[in-house]
C-alpha cells in the first residue's frame, strides 16, 4: 500500500503512526480483551484514558491550571451556537471580528441568542487581509470577542494575538491549534474541531477560563451547559469514545515529535515552500492574501483559467497530491499542511507546481 500526499482541508490527514497503532489495537484495546470502541465510557480504563488525553493536552499547548479542558461531540459550529447560550446574559451584546467564511458562520449560530455586533469585517476588501485593530469598533459591555485564528477557506490567519482589553477573547482555533506555542492566557475561550490537527472529525476541545463557566448565561437544557459538562469531566452523555481515543493517539504522537515548538518550525517550512512556488510563477499562479496575513496551515491558490485549475486537479490526482481542489466558496485551488503532512508532502507540491508551469505556462 502506498499513501498519497492528502492535502485535505478537513476532516485532514493522520499521522501514518497513529492509523497504524489504531488498527493494531481496533480488536483488542489494552487487554481489556474489546475493542476501545465497545467498552463503557464510565468503565475505570476509559476514563484512565480520558484523564490520560486530557494531561497530555495541557502539556503540548501548556494550559493553565485555571482553565478548564472540554471533550465534547460534534464539531466548532455546534459551539458557536453554544457559546452565547453559556457565557452572555439575555439581550447582551457580543463582538465579532469577521475575518472570512467561518467568521461568518459564526455570527450566523449566535445571532438567535446574543445581540451580535460586527466590530470588524474584512469582507469589503475580499477577506484578503485582517482588518486593522485600531480600525475594530469593540463594544464597551460586549460578554465577549470573537474572532477566527485562522480561515480555512480564505487563507487568512491571525499571526498575533489582538488587545481587546478586560473584555474574554474567544478564538475558534480549529484549523491551526497545536501548530505553533500559544498564550492561552491571553484568551478566555479557544475551541477547536480536532479533524484538523487534533484527530479525527466528531469531536472537539474546549479550553476555558474557570471563572467564565460562572456566569449564569441563559436558559439553556442541561446538555447545552458547559457547566455540567466541566462537572462531569465531559461525561454528561455517552462521549465519542473512538474519535477521544484516536485525538489522545495523536496528541501523544505530537509530544513525541518534540510539541508545538517543533511543529512551529515544520510548519514555517512547508507553507514557505508553497509560498515560493507560487511567488517565484511570475503570476501562473496567484495567492491573494496580504502577505503578513497569510496562512500557514491553508494555501489557496489560482490558475488564469478554469481549464488549467482542472488540468492540474487530474494531473496532481495522478501524482499522488489528493485533495487540491478549492472550496466551493471560493473555487481555485486549496493546499491544506496541518501538522500531520510532512514537509516532503510540501515540497512534493511545491515541484509539481513548478513541473505544471513548465509544461502548460
Amino acid at each position: 500500500m502506498t499513501r498519497a500526499f492528502n492535502f485535505s482541508a478537513g476532516p485532514a490527514t493522520l499521522p501514518e503512526s497513529v492509523l497504524r497503532q489504531a488498527q493494531e489495537e481496533m480488536l483488542e484495546w489494552r487487554g481489556v480483551g474489546a475493542s476501545v470502541v465497545e467498552i463503557s465510557h464510565r468503565s475505570a480504563e476509559f476514563i484512565a484514558l480520558a484523564a490520560e488525553t486530557e494531561a497530555d493536552l495541557r502539556r503540548l499547548l501548556s494550559i493553565p491550571d485555571n482553565y478548564a479542558v472540554l471533550f465534547t461531540a460534534g464539531g466548532a459550529t455546534t459551539q458557536q451556537a453554544l457559546l452565547p447560550l453559556n457565557f452572555a446574559s439575555p439581550g447582551q451584546r457580543a463582538d465579532y471580528v469577521l475575518t472570512g467564511h467561518w467568521g461568518k458562520t459564526a455570527v450566523k449560530q449566535a445571532r438567535p441568542y446574543v445581540d451580535v455586533n460586527v466590530a470588524a469585517d474584512g469582507e469589503v476588501d475580499g477577506y484578503h487581509d485582517i482588518p486593522p485593530r485600531a480600525e475594530w469598533k469593540l463594544s464597551d459591555d460586549a460578554a465577549y470577542v470573537h474572532i477566527t485564528a485562522n480561515e480555512t477557506i480564505h487563507g487568512v490567519e491571525f499571526r498575533d494575538i489582538p488587545d481587546v482589553g478586560n473584555v474574554p477573547l474567544v478564538a475558534d482555533f480549529s484549523s491551526s491549534i497545536a501548530s505553533e506555542p500559544l498564550d492561552v492566557s491571553r484568551f478566555g475561550l479557544i475551541y477547536a474541531g480536532a479533524q484538523k490537527n487534533l484527530g479525527p472529525v466528531g469531536i472537539s476541545v474546549m479550553i476555558v477560563r474557570r471563572d467564565l463557566l460562572e456566569r449564569a448565561g441563559q436558559p439553556r437544557a442541561d446538555i447545552f451547559d458547559y457547566r455540567s459538562h466541566a462537572a462531569r469531566d465531559s461525561m454528561l452523555n455517552t462521549p465519542p469514545t473512538w474519535n477521544w481515543y484516536l485525538l489522545g493517539l495523536t496528541v501523544k504522537w505530537m509530544l513525541a515529535e518534540g510539541g508545538v515548538t517543533e511543529f512551529a518550525s515544520r510548519n514555517a517550512a512547508k507553507s514557505a515552500a508553497v509560498y515560493e512556488a507560487i511567488d517565484g510563477s511570475g503570476g501562473f499562479y496567484r495567492n491573494e492574501i496580504a502577505p503578513a496575513a497569510r496562512s500557514r496551515m491553508n494555501i489557496p491558490f489560482f490558475l488564469p483559467d478554469d481549464t488549467l485549475t482542472s488540468r492540474f486537479l487530474t494531473e496532481s490526482r495522478e501524482a499522488g497530491l489528493l485533495a487540491l481542489k478549492g472550496h466551493k466558496a471560493l473555487g481555485g485551488l486549496r493546499a491544506s499542511l496541518y501538522n500531520a503532512m510532512p514537509l516532503a508532502g510540501a515540497q512534493g507540491l511545491a515541484g509539481f507546481m513548478r513541473d505544471f508551469q513548465q509544461r502548460h505556462g
